[in-house]
């Protein structure tokens, strides 16, 4: 197996907010993806909560209490390359195809039903594939800041520059960035989200990351984001709703405006003024919402 990397349980220590018990699901390559599984198995609910780049499975920390506290099973896994997920070193590893299978082995390995799907960022652009390969799974959807990956429509300017600005720095200081996107985290929730990184040799997964959206009818994961659009436009039927950061310089108001005509039955979103890209971070009253709502 190629070099893979893990990162020592010590830099999850005492992270403000976080006290939850680490699980962990082999593929069967060997590699390790970490998963959270609270609450009581057989819940009506399962919330199936997916991060983005280059945060990981701590972006949920205030919205988990809130399900959990309806009753409910949250499952929140990281992505490999992500958070206590295994990290393997050359980047080539990382593909849309790589990180799906992972998720689909999860969901399957669980035996998740009813599952609400919680989805943001690359959450956003990998999980909305995910419910046209189990339909019978999946009840709801919760949907913010993210897109489709079509292949078929060109990428926005805010995603070329910061694809460009990834690129440009690839030992990205994850503290100071989510610090600059939501200004009320404290030093030790922004230091928090760099926890899993001790260096830039454990950042492959994050790098790869804004050069996997595909961007032309035959990249990676371009033909499944089109089934997926036509899944969600034609064939879903389960609840939605819709949560917008209004700030969010890159997968915004327009891109989301855009993505909520294609998601069948999807009633008008919340619009969250001085929530930015990473919404979860604005999540409480969004989770107690879509709670009543789904």
């Amino acid at each position: 197996m190629a070099e893979v990397l893990r990162t020592p349980d010590e830099r999850f220590a005492s992270l403000p907010g976080w006290t939850y018990t680490p699980r962990y699901f082999q593929r069967p390559d060997g590699l390790w993806l970490h998963y959270l599984d609270e609450g009581p198995r057989q819940a009506a609910r399962t919330w199936l909560c997916l991060h983005g780049q280059p945060t990981w499975s701590y972006l949920y920390r205030r919205m988990i209490p809130v399900f959990a506290a309806a009753g409910d099973r949250v499952v929140v896994p990281d992505f490999l390359g992500f958070g206590r997920s295994d990290k393997p070193v050359d980047e080539a590893a990382y593909t849309f195809g790589f990180h799906r299978d992972s998720l689909l082995s999860l969901i399957e390995t669980l035996g998740l039903r009813n599952i609400v799907l919680v989805v943001q960022d690359w959450g956003g652009l990998i999980g909305l594939t995910l419910p046209m390969a189990a339909p019978a799974r999946y009840a709801s959807l919760l949907v913010m800041n993210t897109t489709l990956g079509t292949g078929d429509q060109p990428l926005g300017e805010g995603f070329l520059a910061w694809r460009a600005f990834s690129n440009k720095n690839p030992d990205i200081d994850i503290a100071g960035l989510m610090r600059r996107a939501c200004p009320h985290l404290s030093d030790a929730e922004a230091a928090a989200y760099a926890a899993p990184y001790p260096d830039a040799t454990y950042k492959a997964g994050v790098r790869r990351f804004p050069n996997l959206v595909p961007d032309r009818p035959d990249a990676g994961g371009a033909a499944l984001s089109r089934q997926a659009r036509d899944f969600w436009r034609g064939t879903w039927t389960g609840r939605s709703l819709m949560a917008i950061g209004m700030k969010d310089p890159v997968l915004g108001p327009p891109v989301m405006r855009a993505l909520h005509d294609v998601i069948r039955g999807c009633p008008p979103p919340m619009e969250i003024a001085e929530g930015g890209h990473f919404l979860q971070e604005w999540g409480e009253n969004i989770a107690h919402a879509a709670a009543r709502a789904l």
